[in-house]
């Protein structure tokens, strides 16, 4: 009986951190991300290629992890890529039904957003080891502006698609320390289209207590949209560069 009970105490105290993390959670966190875009944009297959200037983009987040069985967990995450930069044309360029002549110099702004709508279970969930898989929904939204900065001559244009893509995220942690590393991101390919949203970060949870958590992050984050013909639009968009970010957890 005694040997019982002694086997019983140990397992229930091995299988603690597990059940702690299958509670009811709310994760709350942003990021600063010092983005580098290269690539370009337009109309038809004859993609210019632009200058764009390095800017601090944002991203927002939140995630509701539960026990329920079956139900997958949900995660948003919004995110502005906000983009501009002044490029001498090479070649002819047409956007917006406007045709730009070699070597006329462009103001190219594009203001787009990304949200992504996650769907994703908890395979493992532990203080060392986490990985999670799901589906996501990723909607890219935007204004294109391009302008002729001799000529004044411009066009505008806006899109808005829902991109449909497959979610991983995988975690390590270092007990008593409050140390950790994860790398999460989405993926799709399809025909001529390639979306994909990867990123890697240290962790530092440097507040722990049972009404809040507290974790800093810095990491690396790349973007990559190339999409044909999406509501008209051709684009080969890299985004990428080091972000700090920090996470509530209640």
């Amino acid at each position: 009986m005694k040997k019982f009970i002694a086997v019983f105490a140990l397992t229930a105290a091995a299988a603690l951190p597990v059940q702690a993390d299958t509670l009811l959670g709310l994760y709350v966190g942003a990021q600063g991300w010092n983005t580098e875009t290269a690539g370009g944009f337009a109309q038809n297959e004859s993609l210019a290629t632009f200058a764009f200037e390095d800017k601090t983009n944002t991203s927002f987040y939140a995630a509701l992890e539960h026990p329920i069985p079956f139900v997958p967990n949900v995660k948003l995450i919004r995110t502005t890529l906000d983009i501009s930069g002044v490029t001498e044309l090479d070649g002819t360029f047409t956007f917006g039904d406007e045709v730009y002549a070699v070597n006329s110099r462009l103001q190219t702004t594009a203001d787009l957003i990304t949200n992504d709508f996650i769907l994703y279970y908890e395979l493992l969930d532990n203080d060392v080891v986490s990985f999670d898989v799901g589906i996501s929904g990723k909607q890219v939204e935007g204004d294109f502006l391009v302008v002729d900065t001799d000529t004044q001559q411009s066009s505008f244009e806006s899109f808005s698609v829902v991109i449909p893509m497959v979610y991983s995220r995988f975690a390590l942690g270092l007990p008593l320390t409050g140390l950790g590393a994860y790398v999460e991101g989405s993926f799709l390919s399809i025909d001529d289209n390639t979306v994909s949203d990867f990123q890697a970060a240290i962790t530092y949870n440097f507040v722990e207590s049972l009404a809040i958590d507290m974790t800093l992050q810095a990491g690396y984050r790349a973007t990559n949209i190339d999409i044909e013909d999406l509501e008209d639009i051709y684009a080969d968009l890299e985004f990428k560069g080091a972000f700090v970010g920090l996470q509530f957890h209640f």
